[in-house]
């Protein structure tokens, strides 16, 4: 299969998820339901990737609500950035029970999208919605889903797909070669795993957030009384320095001048 017949089935195959996923979502409940609990998350500085860049320090807000009725539960998970506005289906992930089936299924269906990318959110929002689901359903099935082929056009980002998804304990299958057409099948909710990269990303609460808060203007304080320290202690030397440039023009014009009556003295005697 050649690059542009491979790009080709990608965008058929995308399309055909696009037109099976719409009609479902149209007769769900609690469509313009919104966060309404909201945490801090502490990306860790990471090294500099070669397809990602810069990974610096930096704090998001991650918010989450839940909505239960008799035949459905609802875990909608959102972050936000700081600053910066993502499309709709950026960094969102709903988790939906059905109680009749004792089924579970991940929205969107076309995976996640997540910006920024590589600071481990995929794997936090993941992790977050098992532990939420396996609290009361763990006997409940996961739904299948097929994975988006335009995942599949980079392997550095398919494996890291795959990775993501094996840990969490879900199966990952390929019907070819290449890799293109992959699925995940079927799982028992127990079965799955609810963990994350602690050293990529940390849950700060208001209290951990405020402290935190507390403590950098308190160094930030610090560095202001020892910058103004600083200031005063260069600014006595730059008055010393100015006596002793005075001193030393007095001594030099003293000095001349006694050169110069040396000078007429001995010349008039």
């Amino acid at each position: 299969m050649t690059e542009t017949q491979a790009v080709l089935d990608v965008e058929a195959d995308t399309k055909t998820e696009t037109a099976q996923a719409e009609p479902v979502s149209a007769h769900l409940p609690w469509e313009e339901v919104q966060p309404d609990h909201f945490q801090m998350l502490r990306l860790s500085p990471l090294a500099i990737h070669r397809i990602t860049g810069a990974r610096p320090l930096r704090f998001v807000q991650f918010g989450r609500v839940e909505r239960h009725s008799k035949e459905l539960s609802l875990l909608r998970l959102d972050i936000q950035l700081a600053g910066q506005r993502v499309r709709k289906e950026q960094n969102h992930l709903d988790v939906w029970v059905d109680h009749s089936t004792h089924r579970i299924r991940f929205s969107p269906e076309a995976g996640l999208q997540i910006e920024p990318w590589n600071r481990g959110i995929g794997r936090f929002l993941i992790a977050h919605s098992i532990a939420w689901a396996r609290h009361k359903w763990s006997d409940y099935t996961v739904d299948g889903i097929t994975l988006a082929n335009k995942d599949a056009l980079n392997d550095d980002t398919r494996l890291r797909r795959d990775y993501v998804l094996k840990t969490h304990g879900f199966a990952v299958s390929y019907a070819d070669a290449q890799h293109m057409k992959g699925t995940v099948k079927d799982v028992r909710l127990g079965e799955l795993h609810s963990s994350w990269n602690n050293d990529k990303i940390q849950v700060m609460e208001v209290l951990d957030a405020a402290n935190m808060l507390e403590q950098a203007e308190g160094k930030l304080l610090e560095h202001e009384i020892k910058q103004r320290r600083q200031e005063e202690t260069v600014a006595q030397f730059k008055r010393e320095d100015t006596g002793l440039r005075f001193t030393i023009a007095c001594l030099v014009a003293f000095a001349v001048f006694q050169a110069a009556l040396l000078i007429w003295i001995a010349t008039h005697r």
